[in-house]
C-alpha cells in the first residue's frame, strides 16, 4: 500500500531499537525521512544502515529524553540537520519501580514520568507550531495496555494513563489545524533486548508457558511489525478521521472493553 508519505520527516525517539526501529522502518518503507535519538551510539548506528538499506535519509542524535531540557536539543539538532518535523513518535518508554505504591517512592515516581511522558510532551510542543503552519501533522505517541486498565506497577502504569490523556486532550485541540494525534497501546510484545525476551531468558520454560496460557490468547507474544505498521497508517491521509484515539495492539491481551 503506498500511503503517499515520500519525502516526509519522522522524528523517533527511543528509535534505535524494538518497537521505535520498527516504527522508523516501517516509515523508511513508505519513503519517510527519518531521524532516531537514542541513548546508545553503536544501536543507533547498527539502525541507521538497516534504514539506508530501506532507502531513507537517516539522521541519528545521541540524547536521553528524560533528561530535562534535553527535548529542546534533540528537536534543533533534527530541524537543523533535517528540517522540519512532520511526524513524531514519542516511543520512548520504561519505569524506574517494579513496586507497588508502598515500594515506590517520589522520585522514582517522578522520574517514570519523566520517561514517559514529559519529555514527548515537550517535543509535541516543540514541533506543533511548524504543524500548524503547513496544516498538517502527526503525532503518534506509544503508551500500553496497562495505560487503559489495570496492570504492571503503580508508577508505569500511572504514566502511560497521562499521556494517553495528553494524547486526547492534544488531539482536540489541534484537530482544527489538520494535526492528527494519536496513541497506540502494545500489550507483551517480544523483541531483541526488550522486558518480554528478558522475561522469557530468565525463568523456566514452564513460567514462560503458564503466563502465555494466563494472558496471551493468541498462544504467543506479540511482535514489533503491527506496531510499526498502525504507526505509518496512522501518519497517512487514509487514517484522516482517526484522532485522539488509544489503539491496542495487543493479541486480545487486554479486558479493557473501550
Amino acid at each position: 500500500m503506498d500511503l503517499k508519505l515520500n519525502g516526509k520527516n519522522a522524528l523517533i525517539t527511543g528509535g534505535s531499537r524494538g518497537l521505535g526501529r520498527q516504527c522508523a522502518l516501517s516509515l523508511a518503507n513508505e519513503g519517510v525521512n527519518i531521524v532516531i535519538c537514542g541513548r546508545t551510539p553503536e544501536t543507533l548506528e547498527n539502525t541507521k544502515v538497516d534504514l539506508e538499506t530501506a532507502g531513507a535519509k537517516v539522521i541519528t542524535i545521541v540524547g536521553d529524553i528524560s533528561v530535562p531540557d534535553k527535548a529542546k536539543e534533540i528537536h534543533a539538532k533534527a530541524t537543523s540537520k533535517l528540517g522540519h518535523i512532520d511526524i513524531l513518535v514519542n516511543n520512548v518508554g520504561g519505569t524506574l519501580s517494579r513496586e507497588d505504591i508502598s515500594g515506590t517512592n517520589l522520585d522514582d515516581f517522578r522520574g517514570t514520568f519523566d520517561i514517559n511522558l514529559f519529555g514527548g510532551y515537550e517535543l509535541m510542543r516543540l514541533v506543533i507550531p511548524h504543524m500548524q503552519k503547513q496544516s498538517w501533522g502527526r503525532i503518534i505517541n506509544i503508551a500500553s495496555i496497562w495505560g487503559r486498565e489495570y496492570g504492571g506497577n503503580i508508577s508505569y502504569m500511572s504514566a502511560k494513563a497521562a499521556l494517553i490523556g495528553a494524547t486526547k486532550h492534544a488531539a482536540v485541540s489541534l484537530g482544527k489545524y489538520g494535526i492528527l494525534v494519536n496513541s497506540i497501546a502494545p500489550g507483551s510484545i517480544a523483541h531483541p533486548q526488550g522486558s518480554w525476551e528478558r522475561f522469557q531468558n530468565n525463568n523456566s520454560p514452564e513460567v514462560v508457558e503458564q503466563f502465555i496460557s494466563d494472558n496471551l490468547p493468541l498462544g504467543k507474544f506479540g511482535w514489533p511489525e503491527p506496531v510499526g505498521d498502525l504507526v505509518a497508517f496512522l501518519s497517512s491521509d487514509r487514517a484522516g478521521t482517526i484522532t485522539g484515539t488509544c489503539i491496542p495492539v495487543d493479541g486480545g491481551q487486554g479486558i479493557s472493553m473501550i
